[in-house]
């Protein structure tokens, strides 16, 4: 090392502040000045380097959301009887073919569609889409050999539906009552059951409320951060646990915005809403539904990327020196010494901070301080 070198290193370590001083400036966005502005400022002796790297960054905010399922769906009984002879459990999971509740000892099934049924299916009766429904579930099940879907209920349909109803258990006719079966649009989860056991049934009451059995995250954003979310973009879900994380996509953003209750999170970059502060909700699809287990409304931390750097120089955020005339620095190390580079930062990444400088190069090492 040179004199001149020598003389360059022992001003600035003797003109520095301390690094966690000079790291909280940087945090906070500070520029540090000391008495004379023309020193750099003084840190604790380093001892370990990191590499320059290139690298593609991106800043986060994080809102807090809630574990849940899509959908929301109400199953209307249809059948007379004398009482409810079987019940679902609150957060039982339901599918195509299996039975939601008893009446007097008859199985209400659950097919898939999007009408209800509204009238009965026999042999003769006028066409309609709700034929061409019974034909798609029989189908599905695997009772529809022969069977074409129509809006006919043909021969075939009311052989297709004796095979099912003798599958079943129930009486062979070859038609469906008003009531024998009930549609939603996909599986179920029960959220909550209307009539106790025993009860005696009413045509046109309603019987349990359900979700879809497909987990989703539902998440506040402040309108003022409205601008970074839309559908289709991806996010990260840290699960209950804090730890655990688990892609995600928004798949809506609600076009009605609502006054908040209180702060939804921190945010790397921003804040979460203030109390009173109008938000909009996201719907956020999970990529690995299992991830989420059998949790509902249990809290999640949702990451939204706020800002994207792609092929740029970083160094680890403690390797920069906040200088006492204002801006920043790193000590690049080269063989038994080194030399200040005067840097501009730009992205803050958890650990990384884009920067540019001269002579700054992928593959240089720069000081970093002890832990």
């Amino acid at each position: 090392m040179t004199a001149e070198a020598g003389v360059t290193r022992s001003r600035r370590r003797a003109g520095l502040v301390a690094a966690p001083v000079a790291l909280a400036a940087v945090a906070a966005g500070i520029v540090l000045a000391g008495p004379d502005r023309g020193h750099p400022a003084v840190r604790p002796a380093v001892t370990g380097s990191a590499p320059v790297v290139r690298a593609d960054l991106a800043s986060t905010v994080q809102v807090s959301g809630a574990l849940g399922y899509a959908g929301s769906t109400t199953i209307v009984n249809q059948l007379p009887g004398t009482a409810y002879t079987a019940l679902p459990a609150p957060g039982a999971a339901i599918r195509r073919g299996q039975a939601l509740y008893e009446v007097d000892g008859t199985a209400v099934t659950l097919f898939y569609g999007a009408r209800p049924q509204w009238r009965a299916l026999y042999a003769g009766v006028a066409p309609g889409p709700d034929v061409a429904q019974l034909d798609r579930n029989l189908i599905a099940l695997g009772y529809g050999a022969g069977l074409t879907v129509s809006d006919a209920f043909t021969a075939a349909t009311a052989y297709a539906v004796e095979r099912w109803q003798a599958a079943r258990g129930l009486p062979v006719t070859g038609t469906v009552p008003l009531g024998q079966v009930a549609y939603a649009p996909g599986p179920l989860r029960v959220t909550a059951v209307a009539p106790a056991l025993g009860a005696p049934p009413q045509p046109g009451t309603s019987v349990l409320t359900a979700t879809s059995t497909t987990p989703v995250v539902l998440a506040a954003v402040p309108v003022s951060q409205e601008y970074l979310v839309r559908a289709g973009d991806d996010v990260t879900v840290t699960l209950p646990d804090g730890v655990t994380t688990t892609p995600g996509v928004i798949t809506a953003v609600s076009s009605v915005a609502s006054a908040a209750a209180g702060s939804s999170g921190q945010a790397g970059g921003g804040t979460g809403p203030a109390p009173g502060e109008a938000t909009v909700q996201l719907s956020i699809r999970l990529a690995r539904p299992a991830a989420a287990g059998h949790l509902d409304q249990a809290p999640v931390t949702v990451s939204i990327v706020s800002a994207r750097a792609r092929g740029v120089l970083a160094v680890p955020v403690s390797a920069l020196v906040a200088l006492a005339g204002g801006g920043y620095a790193v000590e690049v190390v080269h063989g038994s010494g080194g030399h200040l580079v005067a840097v501009q930062t730009g992205l803050f990444s958890q650990t990384l901070v884009q920067v540019s400088g001269p002579g700054l190069a992928a593959g240089q090492r720069v000081e970093v301080p002890s832990s």
